[in-house]
């Protein structure tokens, strides 16, 4: 049986987490380093993945790169501070409708392969997917780890489903962002956007052809997956 591999990003389009994991990036990055991170508009950097965005302002403070024990440092004031988080504001952390049960649905179903591609590093990743009982098993899941861009994030997770997988005809990726959208472009690569109601245009401006808004109608997620094409 053909099958459709499907990879998701997590901030934005699984779950929600209203910024405030981006300002515990900046805390952590504080209290480690007596620095003010300067910004938490991902935009700013070279490549929006947790790896470059802290050795980019790492090596504009300390005019070096960062040994692998101050970035090991660094992350675990991170998800230490992200778990705080979800313990004192559990309500903040929400899913986006139906995120779950569509990953659930997915995994049941032979037509599928399910996969997960942040440019967010693995341990805080799993944190807020386990916050919100996302299933992990059997999913192809490729983090920032080691990994400057978004594009050798996709790529990882698509040569793991591809080694296990001689049946893949079709790859979608789902993703919220403008860098989701210009990644998938440079790699011609079928995409279908995710972002709240009444906010579709900035990723409709960006190329993207089509776009949910969440994932309460499963049917019409399919039908938009089937739909999906590289960004313009």
């Amino acid at each position: 049986m053909k099958k459709t591999l499907i990879i998701f990003d997590i901030d934005g389009t699984l779950l929600y987490s209203n910024k405030i994991d981006s300002q515990c990036f900046a805390v952590a990055y504080k209290t480690v380093f007596g620095k003010t991170f300067p910004t938490i508009d991902w935009r700013e950097f070279p490549h929006v993945t947790d790896d470059t965005i802290f050795k980019t302002a790492f090596k504009a403070h300390h005019n070096r790169w960062p040994e692998p024990a101050e970035e090991e440092t660094f992350r675990d004031h991170f998800v230490a501070l992200i778990e705080e988080k979800r313990k004192t504001n559990p309500t903040e952390f929400k899913e986006v409708p139906g995120s779950k049960n569509t990953i659930d649905q997915l995994l049941k179903d032979d037509q599928y392969l399910v996969g997960i591609g942040t440019g967010g590093w693995e341990k805080p990743a799993n944190v807020k997917l386990k916050h919100l009982h996302i299933n992990t098993q059997n999913v192809y899941m490729s983090c920032a780890d080691n990994q400057p861009t978004r594009e050798a994030i996709l790529e990882k997770a698509i040569a793991a489903a591809k080694a296990t997988n001689d049946s893949i005809e079709r790859i979608v990726y789902v993703g919220d962002a403008i860098w989701d959208v210009q990644t998938t472009r440079n790699m011609q690569l079928n995409f279908l956007g995710i972002r709240r109601a009444g906010d579709h245009e900035v990723l409709a401006e960006a190329g993207a052809k089509n776009i949910i808004t969440d994932y309460s109608d499963y049917n019409y997620f399919l039908d938009q997956i089937g739909k999906a094409i590289p960004p313009l």
